[in-house]
């Protein structure tokens, strides 16, 4: 039944499209930029393979640190896969969260085929550095993947990117021998619990990207007009409650303050100081080495929020495998790219890796029903907001309001506080 719950969840929400955040997720996010323009490279229009039997063919493939074992696994099968063409296949370490930013210092040195996040979609689009996926390759993609995922990949119309992964967000974990399945239901148990427990709660307040699960559970939004423009409402009564609702939460004795880096500090405590905290799957294998038999995972809590209960909210994204414009082979660029976010390779990331699947047939394997941080995922998702459209002026600003919001000594009301953020998410310097 689980497994039958997170696939219509999963095929079925426009909402569980995050970066990430992999090894790396997408928490401090490159920067977006106006809505896409068209890209003249596409599938339909790319040579086919001429190459001469026994000739060479260059190709390299740019993924995680943690993920380059799997990755030439996926390119020896590939190699197996098509003993036709004499392939040499290098791998790179460049994560989905700076893969725009590395292609965009050299497109000329750049893979030709790499994972980004989905919220760097519409840089590399804007700059020209994808190919657009089109004909046999578009019908595939649309055939075998759910359709959230697509749009995800799409800009303007067009799909730029193979879906590779639909489980870039954010839920809690927590140590069952010191919470409950009812404590972990509200953020106002959570607290009193830890604190009765002599424990802390690690939530990175001071991450946009987390900080943003308050505001967007209270009702704040965030739209886009057709120049790339942002409106926050963040500042407004709603928008007050919830950054009222954080600085109680980082002044109650229970919050753990993430440190330089939320992960280390959770993967370093949980299961000692720390009894919960907010990340995504990519930590999935070391929180649950840490609890051992003590492992869990759910949803976020509620959070009063203006004297009610409400659902803590999220941002959610995908992972994407491209092909660069610029490369020299894009028929075997293409094919490469295909065959490992196919329904086979993205099982084995989730075996391997415990990712997400975006792949139709992939969600049903047995492996997500029986993957706790999976299933958590699929019951927040609901409550998630695809980041695609949230501007790259969104982070730096956001970052420093949870800054602003969890510091003691900063007696500045949360009006003044959020009309700073969004005034300067709204008119980014030059």
């Amino acid at each position: 039944m689980k497994k039958r719950i997170f696939a219509t969840l999963l095929a079925g929400a426009m909402v569980f499209g995050l970066a990430a955040c992999g090894s790396t997720p997408a928490a401090t996010p490159a920067p977006t930029t106006a809505p896409a323009a068209a890209n003249t490279n596409t599938a339909a229009n790319t040579p086919t393979d001429n190459t001469a039997t026994g000739a060479t063919v260059n190709l390299k493939v740019w993924g995680s640190q943690d993920d380059q074992d799997m990755l030439q696994g996926m390119v020896d099968s590939f190699k197996a896969a098509n003993p036709g063409t004499n392939y040499n296949i290098t791998l790179g370490v460049v994560g989905e969260d700076t893969a725009a930013t590395t292609y965009l210092q050299d497109p000329s040195t750049a893979a030709d085929v790499f994972s980004f996040a989905n919220d760097q979609l519409a840089t590399l689009v804007n700059a020209g550095a994808l190919y657009q996926i089109t004909g046999d390759y578009l019908s595939q993609v649309q055939s075998d993947d759910t359709a959230d995922s697509v749009a995800a990949a799409t800009a303007n119309g067009n799909v730029y990117a193979f879906p590779s992964t639909a489980d870039n967000g954010y839920f809690m974990y927590y140590d069952k021998s010191v919470f409950s399945d009812t404590d972990v239901q509200t953020l106002d148990g959570m607290v009193a619990k830890a604190k009765a427990a002599g424990k802390t709660i690690m939530y990175d307040l001071s991450n946009g990207w987390y900080l943003a699960g308050f505001f967007i559970g209270a009702g704040c939004n965030v739209t886009i007009d057709g120049s790339g423009n942002a409106t926050f409402d963040w500042n407004n009564q709603v928008g007050q409650d919830a950054a009222a609702a954080i600085r109680a939460f980082a002044n109650s004795g229970a919050w753990c303050p993430p440190g330089s880096s939320g992960d280390d500090t959770l993967v370093a405590g949980i299961g000692t100081t720390i009894a919960a905290g907010v990340s995504g799957t990519w930590n999935a294998d070391k929180v649950k080495a840490a609890l051992g038999d003590n492992y869990a995972a759910c949803k976020l809590p509620t959070f009063t929020s203006g004297g009610k209960q409400v659902q803590m909210g999220s941002y959610s994204g995908y992972k994407f495998v491209g092909v660069s414009s610029a490369t020299q082979a894009p028929a075997d660029a293409l094919k490469l790219a295909q065959w490992i976010t196919n329904e086979q390779n993205q099982v084995i990331r989730l075996q391997t890796r415990g990712f997400g699947p975006s792949n139709k047939t992939a969600i049903q394997d047995p492996a997500v029903s029986a993957n706790p941080a999976l299933v958590a995922l699929a019951a927040q998702m609901p409550f998630a907001v695809v980041q695609n459209n949230v501007p790259g002026s969104f982070w730096t600003p956001a970052g420093a309001l949870g800054t602003a919001l969890t510091d003691a000594t900063n007696t500045t009301d949360v009006k003044t506080l959020l009309d700073q953020a969004v005034t300067a998410i709204t008119t980014p310097a030059s």
